[in-house]
């Protein structure tokens, strides 16, 4: 039977806490206390930035291979720190509980915790990808969602691929209730998949693309514009506190944007070494599944995420009362990227 989830469980989720008490902590302390224990009100000045990276967002390797940020940062005095991500579920944690300042997550994942509570503000659109598919083993009898019913499935909770894998089932008209969701990070799904302990996963590239090229695996079920976009998402605190810094962030964001559209082949190496893939398949993921358009997050997020609102309800994912129309709202927030480009292509 699939599991489900109570308000307190997301809330303990986005913010990387086992207590009600760390969840108030996000909106105050979380967006107060930020790097190197100062407190970063008035903008004041930090002591460190903490940024994640993560093999899902090939930018963040970029900036932290050049060491652009440290550059940048190192008249301030400003010590920078680059915390691995995972999945967006533990970038939602790092960000939530002030462990990073920078967050990489899908837009699905933000907006799940914009509305319970945590004060995330999506700042940029690091990637358009085709990151996540429903997949399944190279002699699996499964063909169909339908076919899932009562079977086990893998998933990240709070992910794309998760919100991927629920969509997917209401299509057909089942729900979690119906499989048993089976809560594994993205590497381990893959794991579970290859050694038989699951019958089909809600797959992450680069994961998925190493399964498909090594073992066969096959994606059974693809819809390229579920996928909620690549975003990056800082606390409100944050933003408001140091809003120079945000900007400043975004700029080399953008360097390293185009650095990725100049150098798909150094791209395809960074990614092959860093996260230890094979150049095929790195070069799959960011040749067939991944773009970098325009970074400036707006109205294409917000029909998307808009679009997944009754899924959201119907799988009790929020309070009762919550506003998903002003979560939305909220959390998407244009301004920084269009100053930090206007900064960079020297616009006014």
């Amino acid at each position: 039977m699939g599991l489900m989830y109570t308000r307190r469980s997301f809330i303990s989720l986005a913010c990387g806490a086992v207590s009600t008490f760390l969840f108030a902590a996000c909106g105050s302390r979380g967006s107060q206390e930020q790097a190197g224990g100062a407190q970063a009100s008035g903008g004041s000045k930090l002591d460190r930035l903490r940024l994640d990276y993560a093999y899902y967002n090939p930018v963040s390797l970029v900036l932290r291979r050049q060491g652009w940020v440290e550059r940048e940062f190192e008249p301030d005095g400003l010590e920078v720190e680059w915390v691995l991500s995972l999945g967006s579920n533990k970038a939602n944690e790092y960000t939530a509980s002030g462990t990073v300042h920078f967050g990489s997550t899908a837009g699905s994942a933000a907006l799940l915790a914009r509305a319970n509570g945590v004060p995330l503000k999506t700042v940029w659109i690091y990637s358009q990808p085709e990151w996540t598919a429903l997949v399944t083993g190279k002699d699996s009898l499964i063909q169909t969602i339908a076919d899932l019913k009562g079977k086990k499935v893998a998933a990240t909770r709070g992910t794309d691929p998760w919100f991927f894998l629920l969509r997917a089932l209401d299509s057909a008209g089942l729900s979690q209730a119906d499989v048993q969701l089976i809560h594994l990070q993205h590497p381990d799904g893959e794991q579970a998949l290859l050694q038989g302990q699951v019958d089909a996963w809600a797959g992450l590239d680069p994961h998925m693309a190493h399964a498909e090229l090594t073992a066969g695996v096959r994606l059974f079920f693809r819809r390229p514009e579920w996928n909620t976009y690549g975003t990056l998402n800082v606390l409100e605190g944050f933003l408001r506190d140091h809003p120079d810094v945000v900007e400043r962030v975004l700029g080399l964001y953008e360097r390293g944007r185009q650095w990725a559209l100049e150098h798909p082949e150094e791209l395809v190496q960074l990614l092959s070494e860093e996260a230890k893939l094979s150049h095929e398949i790195a070069r799959k993921v960011l040749t067939e599944r991944t773009s970098f358009p325009e970074p400036v997050p707006g109205d294409t997020q917000r029909r998307l995420l808009s679009e997944i609102k009754p899924l959201i309800v119907k799988e009790n994912l929020v309070p009762g009362d919550a506003d998903l129309d002003r979560a939305i709202q909220e959390l998407i927030e244009p301004g920084p990227a269009q100053r930090a480009l206007a900064r960079v292509r020297g616009g006014s």
